[in-house]
């Protein structure tokens, strides 16, 4: 799940408005287009979408209209907001043998200087660092919409500080027991037992249970293990109870301070899906020894435990380790409540593998490629997801506009947001996408046959 940051002010309220109507407007659109008597040509169906999603992308990328732009201190300084009153020259003098000036300028309470680096990036933040040690002002190093260097003299006060109270550690415990009795009540319902008529029969909701938060606890651990290990303040996670559907929403943690510097924001992000994974596949794997592979369209819906064998490569790739040749008797499989929620984790790990925002994906894009080109390939995903949803599966919209309302299309830089995370990383980071696509993309028709498995529909 996306890791929210607690600087991050919630927009003015009729901002917020305006983003719940964007939302909704869309929904009822398609409502009234399928209960309308009048024909509506697609192209104009479509383009309404378009519109709708485009407005919600500008407003989501604009501050409100009161109040301070949020989390100013670490997101890249606006064109145009620069005021007359410039750097103050014993600030210009203190780095001026770390950055050459090539521009000056005050952003309210921030100093800013834009030039070329005089040394490698890491040592060039090292030394800043070493300088404005125990000063008011915090170095944050970041680039400019051309990819030149910038160096933000923030005052400490306005950047991210950890909490001073302790953790409340009974609000996390009580989620957690809260979350394992409503997915323990999906499991049962999903086995066709109602825990209200017989709540003694709570044991054939466990395994579901069990499994699934195994799995999210998985994924947030590693981020919360691997934040712990670079020095980066977090919470522990907090896991989202719902009485309905599937259980639960997921968890999150919270980012109490800011990554050093890219290679902590990777390394953050990706442990997060890996862990999640490592326990996923393998329940996935024992799940998978005891479904139920059916022919035809018999199986129950997705929300119920049924799957399509080839709905995605990477499922379909296990199902015949697990199933072998069974696969080749039919097309669809009734999961056995511990690979259905294996399953779910493997789709947990795709959604938030994507890249956009402050979604583990988002994260991973900023580290490898830094904020100019994520903002870019977040907005491209955005859109896919979307397109996506109106021709694939719908539930994709849902996930496209939760995105845009808790992750955002941006994310939270480091304060060192120019040393680059190598090449080990980068091609770790490139596994993390090939994961994901390997998840969310089915199998081609084509390539049944390549898989042994039998398609009803060729």
């Amino acid at each position: 799940m996306p890791h929210p940051h607690p600087s991050e002010r919630p927009p003015a309220r009729g901002h917020a408005l305006l983003m719940v109507v964007l939302c909704v407007l869309p929904f009822a659109l398609l409502a009234l287009v399928l209960t309308s008597a009048v024909a509506v040509p697609a192209w104009l169906v479509l383009g309404a979408l378009a519109l709708c999603v485009a407005v919600m992308l500008f407003v989501a990328r604009e501050p409100a209209e009161t109040g301070v732009e949020p989390h100013a201190s670490v997101e890249v300084a606006r064109e145009g907001r620069e005021s007359e009153r410039g750097v103050p020259e014993d600030l210009i003098l203190q780095t001026v043998d770390v950055i050459y000036p090539l521009a000056q300028y005050r952003l309210e309470d921030h100093y800013v200087i834009e030039g070329t680096l005089l040394m490698e990036p890491d040592a060039a933040y090292a030394e800043l660092g070493r300088r404005f040690d125990g000063s008011a002002l915090v170095p944050l190093l970041q680039e400019t919409g051309e990819g030149s260097p910038r160096l933000v003299l923030a005052p400490i006060e306005a950047l991210p500080a950890p909490a001073q109270r302790p953790s409340r550690a009974w609000i996390h415990l009580a989620l957690l027991l809260a979350t394992l009795a409503t997915t323990t009540w999906a499991g049962a319902a999903h086995g066709g037992v109602d825990l209200l008529a017989e709540p003694g029969r709570f044991a054939v909701g466990l395994p579901y249970a069990l499994v699934l938060l195994l799995i999210l606890g998985a994924h947030e651990l590693g981020h919360y293990f691997t934040a712990r290990r670079h020095g980066i303040a977090v919470s522990l996670p907090y896991f989202i109870p719902i009485p309905f559907a599937l259980g639960t929403f997921g968890a999150f943690i919270r980012m109490r301070s800011l990554a050093a510097d890219r290679r902590q924001m990777f390394d953050v992000a990706v442990a997060g899906p890996l862990a999640g994974l490592a326990i996923a596949v393998p329940a996935l794997l024992v799940g998978l020894q005891d479904s139920t592979v059916v022919t035809g369209p018999s199986a129950p819906g997705m929300m119920m435990g049924g799957a399509d064998v080839g709905s995605s490569v990477l499922f379909a790739f296990l199902a015949k380790a697990a199933l072998g040749g069974a696969v080749l008797e039919g097309h669809r499989l009734v999961l056995h409540p511990v690979a259905f929620a294996g399953w779910l984790g493997l789709l947990v790990t795709a959604l938030n593998l994507i890249p956009v925002g402050q979604l583990d994906g988002g994260h991973l894009v900023h580290a490898m490629l830094g904020h100019r080109a994520a903002r870019v390939v977040g907005v491209v995903a955005l859109g896919t997801l979307v397109v996506l949803g109106l021709f694939v599966w719908s539930g994709l919209l849902v996930w496209a506009l939760l995105i845009v309302l808790v992750a955002g299309t941006t994310g939270v830089p480091p304060l060192n947001d120019v040393s680059r995370v190598g090449q080990g990383r980068m091609a770790l980071g490139a596994v993390a996408f090939a994961l994901l696509l390997l998840i969310l993309l089915p199998v081609p028709h084509a390539l049944y046959e390549a898989f042994g498995i039998h398609s009803p529909y060729l």
